[in-house]
């Protein structure tokens, strides 16, 4: 039997009993993923185990365990992040995207050793993917009946229990049963039987329930079946569930301990026709059990991603509601900030809670969207820097701010950034930052037809950087739910993203420049894709209609860099945003906002 280390035990000591664990186990590396059972981006204080065992806090990340040595695996956002939290004389810091960690495995270990892993915090496509390349090398990867971090954390917290709620429908908009029933029929003519859901976005959003057992998004941690019939088979823990949630469900809708969930498994084999479920996003755990149990499988993305990408009427409304409050919300704020600067300059958390004070006015609001990034100086070159009482820097003029932040609404998820100069600006500051706004406004701008993806829109944002011979290693865009995760499905803006975009999607619109150790520049609104009317199109043309409202830092602006159509853009942006605010603030706000739009 394993002993837990202490409770105040170093990462050192943490690192050495996971390799003590290791060597009884008789295993020769293992793979710690930042992760949950649902694979997704916010998990639990109890699955926080990469952060446990490393000091990394970010929301992706993998480390890889040897006898005699360990690495940390990123991608682009958490490069400088990872290096600052985790020990490098522990682990070596390498990029996810560069260096595959399984390519990196297989050239470090000889032949005949083994790889240990938890089946229920990698995708069954991951798993695939790296017993392939282990095998390659004759290497073995091996599925843990329990995870080893969970035997030495003494101290881990209890898997959460939040209550889960209904979702009123005049903010879903589409009642459950008649999604239920719409995504049944298609799954019955593609063939298929049923379908495992173990994404709790796609859970929420198909029974019209929210929950609260992450931080920052509204999501029920929890599993289900859906039959092509309508009918729901849910496992979660039914303390989570009131009276009236359960008549909410009804009787089409039946609940089971999360326990019951591998028996349910097995009995689909019986079933004459398919399973679907998301390699991408489904546990190799699921997979595996299903296999075992002899069930004929139907790979397939996630049934439910594609609708819940397309808002319908009812949350694009909402969405742009919430986005008005929203603006509201960010202007009280900046008019705070400026006045500050001049009497007491804020710390970066101070500045952070003090957004937080002004969203909490609004109404239907629930909660952030994510944890604030207020990011001075070089901070702000930290893509997804989080300030933390022994990095909190007071804002001083001559500094660059970089303020990414957003709210959970009841009838809408908002994000946004906004970057500005705090005094003087020097002139790479505007340099770099026009830049990155004539990206923005090139993607902002942009008409497309029917069936572009993303990844064919991402370089009108980078094109302004590429010709100075910079870029950014993040996305361009992320998709985002409606009153559930900040980032969704399948729509993304990237070198890569390939689901084509369509009328209703919700997409964020952020490009960016960072110099690391001086500053960091990001523009983000969220865009709404919609049909473009234009005269005598010979095509289906989309085009985006821009949600978020807020000023754009003027200061920051080199004019003479400029198109002409781009100065009428921001011109046309800025007078939409007074003319929707104005009416939400004071005179004080008022007179702020009327300086910070004024024409250029």
């Amino acid at each position: 039997m394993t002993n837990p280390v202490p409770l105040n035990a170093s990462l050192a000591e943490r690192l050495a009993a996971l390799r003590a664990l290791m060597g009884a186990r008789a295993l020769d590396a293992v793979l710690v993923p930042r992760g949950d059972e649902h694979l997704g981006e916010y998990v639990p204080p109890s699955a926080e185990r990469l952060a446990w065992l490393t000091g990394f806090t970010g929301s992706a990340g993998l480390a890889v365990i040897l006898k005699d040595s360990a690495a940390l695996f990123v991608d682009g956002r958490y490069t400088l992040q990872a290096a600052q939290q985790a020990p490098t004389q522990l682990y070596e810091i390498h990029s996810l995207t560069t260096e595959p960690y399984a390519a990196w495995l297989r050239a470090l270990l000889g032949k005949n050793r083994r790889v240990g892993y938890d089946p229920w915090l990698h995708s069954a496509a991951a798993i695939q993917s790296l017993k392939t390349e282990l095998a390659a090398g004759g290497i073995e990867a091996v599925a843990l009946s329990a995870n080893p971090i969970d035997a030495i954390w003494a101290d881990r917290p209890a898997p959460p229990t939040a209550p889960i709620v209904p979702h009123p429908l005049a903010y879903a908009g589409v009642d459950s049963a008649e999604k239920r029933d719409r995504i049944g029929r298609e799954l019955a003519a593609s063939g298929v039987g049923a379908t495992v859901l173990t994404q709790p976005d796609s859970i929420a959003w198909l029974l019209n329930i929210r929950g609260g057992d992450v931080p920052n998004a509204p999501l029920p941690l929890s599993f289900a079946i859906l039959m092509a019939d309508g009918h729901v088979a849910l496992f979660v823990d039914e303390r989570k569930l009131s009276p009236e949630t359960r008549a909410h469900l009804g009787n089409a809708v039946t609940t089971a301990a999360p326990d019951l969930f591998g028996p349910t498994l097995d009995r689909l084999a019986k079933m004459e026709k398919a399973v679907r479920f998301d390699p991408q996003n489904t546990p190799a755990w699921v997979a595996d059990r299903l296999n075992a149990a002899g069930a004929k499988l139907s790979p397939g993305l996630d049934p439910c991603q594609l609708p819940k990408a397309i808002k319908n009427e009812a949350e694009i409304e909402g969405a742009r509601e919430a986005h008005r409050r929203d603006g509201a919300a960010l202007v009280k704020f900046f008019t705070w900030l400026d006045h500050a600067m001049e009497t007491a300059p804020p710390t970066e958390i101070t500045a952070a809670e003090r957004l937080a004070e002004f969203r909490a006015q609004q109404e239907l609001f629930m909660g952030p969207s994510f944890d604030t990034i207020s990011g001075a100086a070089e901070h702000g070159a930290v893509v997804h820097y989080r300030a933390m009482p022994d990095s909190d820097k007071q804002l001083a003029p001559g500094m660059m701010y970089l303020l990414d932040s957003g709210g959970q609404y009841l009838d809408a998820t908002t994000d946004v950034t906004r970057t500005m100069a705090l005094g003087e600006p020097t002139r790479d500051m505007c340099h770099h930052f026009t830049l990155v706004l004539k990206g923005h406004i090139a993607l902002g701008k942009a008409r497309f037809p029917s069936g572009t993806s993303g990844g064919q829109l991402d370089a009108l944002a980078r094109a302004p950087l590429w010709d100075a011979g910079v870029d950014y290693d993040h996305g361009t865009g992320h998709g985002v739910g409606s009153y559930l995760s900040v980032h969704e499905g399948p729509q993304r803006i990237f070198k890569n993203g390939a689901a084509p975009l369509e009328p209703g999607m919700i997409v964020s619109n952020e490009p960016g420049y960072y110099r690391t150790g001086e500053y960091g520049i990001r523009i983000e609104n969220l865009v709404l894709v919609k049909t473009a009317e234009i005269p005598e199109a010979e095509r289906q043309m989309l085009e985006f209609e821009t949600l978020t409202l807020a000023p754009i830092d003027r200061d920051l602006i080199d004019v003479a860099m400029l198109t002409a159509p781009e100065r009428a853009w921001i011109n046309d942006y800025h007078a939409r945003v007074y003319a929707t605010l104005a009416e939400r603030l004071n005179e004080t706000e008022r007179e702020w906002l009327a300086e910070a739009v004024a024409a250029l």
